[in-house]
């Protein structure tokens, strides 16, 4: 399905405590940011912004010919970031943003679509996101790994780094239950109006246990519609060894060549 007229965004801050200045880290030559507006730009996106928080990141896009503009230093989050840059670039209430996270530098561009689809066919729903089948037990109990507690109609009842829904009657952390279970890809659309009013809610208690900023809308009230992938999930970048992993994909272009441009 073509995707609606949408905008990416991808935010991006320099400061990083397990991985110093991650969104410029070398990748075979190409710093992280870049790659990743990269996979964006070969979305259905009509437009790819990167959203930083230095100039030396606005200076690095500019090399590499993609758009960026300089949003504050105050911000609390990506979703604040965000809205500070839909204001900057004039954007219409009722317009589609795709927010993509600055270390994700194999996010496939069918997921980007497919949030963004997603949005424009669920008006019960204020965000769309993206799912992936989780695979094994050692990410079900992975508190690295986010979990989907979702309904029949594929909207999200929870978010939890614990192992969701938990399997009462499992005997063996070996195993998983037997029934799906998804795994969070963090990625999120929204319109443009919802965006800047998501970023003034308050916070939530729930968001603030688990880290979590997505439980802040439930928290709300508000629906969160979730897309399931059938493609495996990428990987993003939190420290040296995520980042070695990528690294060695792009260079090999391993059994993840689905992944390069």
């Amino acid at each position: 399905m073509k995707a609606p007229k949408f905008t990416v965004i991808i935010p991006a801050r320099l400061e990083s405590v397990r991985l110093p200045q991650k969104v410029l880290a070398d990748i075979q030559g190409i710093p992280m940011v870049v790659r990743v507006a990269q996979r964006a730009l070969a979305s259905q996106a009509h437009r790819v912004v990167v959203a930083g928080n230095h100039p030396t990141i606005l200076e690095v896009c500019k090399t590499w010919n993609i758009q960026a503009i300089l949003t504050g230093n105050h911000h609390q989050s990506g979703t604040e970031r965000l809205a500070e840059a839909v204001d900057l670039l004039h954007l219409q209430e009722d317009e589609t943003v795709v927010n993509v996270q600055g270390d994700e530098p194999l996010i496939d561009p069918m997921t980007i679509d497919a949030v963004a689809v997603l949005l424009a066919t669920r008006a019960d729903c204020q965000i769309a996101t993206a799912g992936h089948l989780l695979q094994t037990a050692e990410d079900y109990h992975n508190p690295n790994v986010v979990k989907i507690a979702l309904d029949k109609q594929n909207t999200a009842l929870y978010f939890s780094r614990a192992a969701i829904p938990w399997w009462r009657d499992g005997r063996n952390k070996d195993t998983l239950p037997n029934l799906p279970i998804y795994r969070h890809a963090g990625i999120y659309a929204y319109k443009a109006v919802f965006l800047k009013k998501f970023a003034k809610l308050p916070v939530s208690p729930l968001e603030t246990l688990e880290s979590l900023e997505q439980l802040r809308a439930l928290w709300h009230g508000y629906k969160i519609a979730v897309q399931i992938m059938d493609l495996p999930p990428s990987y993003s970048v939190d420290e040296q060894s995520d980042l070695d992993r990528v690294d060695f994909i792009i260079m090999t272009n391993h059994a993840h060549s689905r992944f390069l441009l």
